[in-house]
């Protein structure tokens, strides 16, 4: 093994040994990698661009800044108080139907930005019932991740394999959409058992919820009635936009600048008020990442042990069940863009042996649920805890994980079960 390799594994392992310990901020862990790759040159400087992943930086950044705009406008309030009056004061209700619009928006609308949308309200309605947010956080997330595995525009891995494939919006609905519906429902029962007891209430405090519910107004919840309508203009503006960029030929990063500045412009919200609340600490923690995993990228290592993994499998039905479950859980610990960048190649090596195209959908499981199973696994994931955080909620990195990977093994395990059943069959 050659210098360079050894020093990103070892800069990789000590990062995320920093990380799960959690006595150093993960941004300054990620940081301090990143910093010792490029100064020892494992990643050279005038590679860091092609490594750093700025489309997802910058799509995080532009979503950040409509959010904290809008919120001063009492929108997230407004459909927080309309959601919890639904649910009729039962905090299981709660969990379950923001798990459900989580899961459709997330097939439609980029992962993290729908959670950057959703996760004030779970707050606020957490709040405003007395209730643990975490649950309610957590369910959040893993409906986010399961529910972009639905469609070609819902996780970036799906994009990715769609041009690789050359598979259509179509094909994604009718493949991978059956698949996501009963995943979700295996999810929500899973949560909703697990949670049961956690988010239970008597029936007198389920009475003074419903109480308090009912005195609250959602229109007395808006603060500023002409930033609530442009708010909402604008959101609904970046959201047809989200839906034809690939048409317009416009990155979805160029979409949520272009609507933050939009926003800001028209507003005329002092710009330092929001940019304060932008979840700093979040976008320099996926930078730091992206260049930790560009040195196993640059090195090959990612590459071998990809090829290593695929190169001892002798039919499809092998090649699906290894796929599945390596891309599933490496995208639990590394970033599944260059780990799905890394294994398009070596499907389409391997069509000269054999049938590839289930291994496009095995692909797209394992890289798109995997992300269920640790704190670092998806954007989604980073994003909510850093909110959350900001709130003083505090999710540890094991915390997750034990229900993480719980989350992972049953999706991606009847998941690969129902291809199996309509490929291998």
């Amino acid at each position: 093994m050659t210098g360079p390799e050894l020093i990103a594994i070892a800069v990789f392992l000590f990062t995320y040994a920093l990380i799960i310990d959690e006595r150093i901020h993960r941004a300054v862990a990620a940081m301090a990698g990143a910093a010792v790759i490029v100064f020892v040159g494992v990643v050279p400087w005038e590679k860091i661009p092609e490594y750093l992943d700025l489309g997802t930086i910058f799509l995080l950044m532009g979503m950040m800044i409509i959010v904290n705009t809008a919120r001063g406008s009492g929108l997230f309030e407004y459909i927080a108080i309309k959601t919890a009056k639904l649910s009729k004061g039962s905090p299981m209700r709660v969990l379950i139907l923001f798990a459900l619009v989580t899961a459709v928006t997330s097939a439609f609308l980029d992962n993290v930005t729908t959670v950057l949308l959703l996760t004030p309200m779970l707050l606020y309605i957490a709040k405003v019932m007395g209730l643990n947010p975490v649950p309610f956080l957590l369910t959040e997330i893993f409906a986010s991740n399961v529910g972009g595995a639905a469609t070609l525009i819902g996780d970036p891995p799906n994009i990715m394999i769609g041009s690789a494939a050359g598979l259509g919006f179509n094909d994604f609905l009718f493949t991978m959409g059956p698949i996501v519906v009963v995943d979700f429902i295996v999810v929500i029962l899973f949560l909703a058992l697990l949670y049961r007891k956690k988010i239970a209430v008597g029936k007198e405090a389920m009475e003074t919820i419903v109480q308090t519910l009912k005195g609250l107004d959602e229109h007395a919840a808006v603060k500023d009635r002409t930033l609530f309508i442009k708010s909402v203009v604008t959101i609904l503006m970046v959201v047809v936009l989200f839906f034809v960029h690939d048409q317009l030929g416009v990155q979805p990063a160029v979409v949520a600048m272009t609507g933050a500045a939009f926003l800001l412009f028209w507003s005329r919200v002092p710009p330092d008020e929001i940019l304060e609340k932008i979840e700093w600490p979040a976008l320099f923690f996926f930078g730091g990442l992206f260049i930790i995993v560009g040195a196993l990228v640059e090195t090959g290592l990612i590459g071998q042990a990809a090829e290593f993994v695929v190169s001892h499998v002798h039919t499809t039905g092998e090649a699906m069940i290894i796929i599945a479950w390596f891309s599933a859980i490496a995208s639990a610990f590394v970033d599944n863009i260059p780990l799905t960048a890394t294994l398009i190649p070596l499907i389409h090596d391997m069509g000269t042996a054999m049938d590839v195209g289930p291994l496009w959908w095995a692909l797209s499981l394992g890289a798109c649920l995997g992300g269920n199973g640790t704190a670092i696994g998806a954007s989604a994931n980073v994003v909510v805890l850093g909110v959350a955080e900001r709130e003083g909620i505090n999710i540890t990195f094991i915390e997750f994980m034990k229900i993480g990977m719980i989350v992972l093994v049953l999706s991606v395990a009847v998941g690969l079960g129902l291809l199996w059943m309509r490929f291998m069959w």
